[in-house]
């Protein structure tokens, strides 16, 4: 038992020193210009090796510092480097006949620059092509590969890994890059000639992931680009500001999600799922919506053109829905789009929480708590600068914690009308443009039961500020039932006389300034304006009157009367 025991210890010792003799017998260095040429004429590329060394028990070939260059037309230095690659091995071919039969391929912490011209053509396109612009270097007549012959086609591998990667992508007429970590690629029974499985995952410059699950090939010997894939993609919490598709100058933000089946064949790429996004920022100076924006979206790109077709989609927050549709296009180092964006009857209640992504912000303290917004917009330009034109319309809503008549005193206090802590908008509809510096407001035309008409436009910048000019036209009705009082007389004298005038009410013009969230009503009684009220007043019928009652019982006239309401406005008087 004994002698037993020790023959099996002397075997054991044995083949322990073989396996570590064993590589220092074979001259593995000796293929290093059979795997640079075989690799070179497969990718078309200049493949570069440092040393070899065996490992009998991993039955791998270690390679130090590979590099493959990239195509001269993007760039000089290398499309890929690699501190370290093992190549899987048979094993008794290599020890018996020098003979190296690659089985698996695994590439760690590899270092990928992929860049873009301004054509939209891709650096790694011509990978693999007969027509690429780098030639393959031959290998000597002694280290010919042993069978499967010397072509990029009849190149296969087993199992292909790239494990915990960077990619790095950029334009080739700029210097800004955006860097992907945690690279990983999965791929089994690759050869140019066949539709092989792979799974691929990176991690987004600043969090989220994204991967691709399915088949890819056969490779095209044109254009790697337009290579067959069958794939599923999943993107997760991607920060679209950090994607390097966008100009973070302009403040676009928001995280990305995406579920979709991708499949391209004969340069079409169709792509068909759901992209949501949350805490989106669409305009500069606005702020992260609390509510997500639901895309379900079925496209078709044509990968020659640079062009696709989004087919009827929609696109939702909450239980509003609106519909899809248009086109886009690469040109040069953007993405440019035409699209049209139809929605009807839409719940304002839903869409409220989303306005702050648009730049668009309610009075401190305020809610929407009723009414439906329609609206018809086209959206077009580069993606990083779009601009939005059409028009909005939003009816029988309801503002509440939000006191018209107490922004609007002077106006208020003219007509001797009180609107309450809750507006009611019968309706308010405008035309818009919308770009990631502001948004500006034309016709705009409300309708406030307790007041009247308010008619006028203006802008609110990327810092939220408001500048419009707008009329007030006091209804008659209103003026008559206005409450008695020093200015209810006023406003009785003026209505009045109503049914001479053709405005049908009392015309007051202000101003709106401050933000948004806190807006300021200025009444404008200077130039032509004043000249506006005085035709009011005079329609009144009873200017004299008026004005003595505004002087405390002195004799006025009409110019008086604008000066007294400048200072009940909160304007300035004109100096006597």
């Amino acid at each position: 038992m004994n002698k037993t025991l020790k023959w099996i210890g002397i075997a054991i010792v044995a083949l322990i020193l073989i396996l570590l003799i064993v590589p220092f017998l074979i001259p593995v260095n000796k293929f290093r210009p059979t795997i640079e040429a075989k690799a070179s004429e497969a990718l078309g590329r200049k493949v570069q090796l440092g040393d070899l060394s065996l490992s009998i028990l991993g039955g791998s070939l270690g390679i130090d510092n590979l590099s493959v260059s990239d195509d001269p037309k993007f760039s000089s230095s290398p499309f890929l480097t690699a501190k370290k690659v093992k190549v899987g091995v048979e094993l008794i071919p290599l020890i018996f006949s020098q003979q190296l039969n690659v089985t698996e391929i695994t590439v760690e912490e590899p270092q990928v620059t992929m860049l873009k011209d301004p054509s939209g053509r891709w650096n790694f396109s011509s990978i693999g092509g007969s027509n690429n612009s780098a030639p393959a270097q031959k290998a000597p007549a002694q280290a010919k590969p042993s069978s499967g012959g010397s072509s990029a086609q009849s190149v296969s591998i087993k199992e292909l890994t790239l494990e915990n990667g960077q990619i790095t992508l950029g334009n080739t007429n700029s210097k800004k890059r955006t860097v992907y970590n945690k690279v990983n690629l999965k791929a089994s029974d690759v050869a140019m000639t066949n539709s092989f499985p792979i799974t691929f995952s990176m991690e987004g410059p600043n969090g989220g992931t994204l991967k691709l699950d399915g088949k890819v090939g056969p490779v095209d010997p044109k254009d790697a680009a337009f290579t067959p894939q069958d794939v599923k993609l999943t993107v997760n919490n991607m920060n679209l500001a950090a994607t390097g598709f966008l100009d973070p100058a302009l403040g676009l933000a928001g995280l990305v999600d995406i579920d979709a089946g991708l499949k391209s064949q004969g340069g079409k790429m169709a792509t068909k799922g759901k992209l949501t996004l949350t805490k989106a920022v669409l305009v500069q100076g606005g702020k992260p919506s609390s509510v997500p924006a639901i895309i379900n979206f079925d496209t078709i790109y044509d990968l020659a053109a640079g062009s696709g077709v989004l087919n009827p989609s929609t696109l939702s927050i909450g239980n509003a829905k609106t519909n899809l549709g248009g086109t886009y296009k690469s040109v040069g180092d953007d993405f440019v789009v035409d699209m049209k964006i139809n929605g009807q009857g839409l719940p304002a209640t839903d869409l409220e929480s989303f306005l702050p992504a648009l730049g668009i912000n309610l009075p401190s303290g305020s809610k929407l708590t009723a009414g439906t917004l329609s609206t018809n917009l086209h959206v077009t330009g580069p993606t990083d600068k779009l601009v939005t034109d059409g028009n909005i319309g939003l009816y029988n809503g309801k503002l509440s914690g939000f006191d018209l008549g107490q922004k609007m005193s002077g106006v208020a206090a003219l007509a001797g009308i009180k609107t309450g802590k809750d507006l009611d908008i019968e309706k308010l509809t405008s035309n818009v443009h919308m770009a990631p510096t502001g948004l500006k407001a034309d016709d705009l035309n409300l309708v406030v039961p307790t007041l009247g008409t308010v008619v006028g436009g203006g802008t609110l910048d990327s810092g939220n500020n408001l500048n419009f000019n707008a009329v007030a036209t006091v209804s008659s009705a209103v003026v008559n039932n206005a409450a008695a009082g020093a200015m209810g007389g006023v406003s009785q004298a003026l209505g009045a006389g109503s049914t001479n005038c053709k405005s049908g009410g009392l015309k007051v013009p202000f101003q709106i300034h401050g933000t948004a969230s806190d807006p300021k009503f200025v009444p404008d009684v200077g130039g032509a304006t004043a000249s506006l009220l005085k035709s009011q007043l005079s329609c009144g019928g009873g200017v004299e009157g008026i004005a003595s009652g505004l002087a405390g019982g002195k004799t006025g006239n009409a110019s008086d009367v604008v000066n007294q309401l400048g200072g009940l406005l909160g304007g300035k008087k004109k100096k006597p």
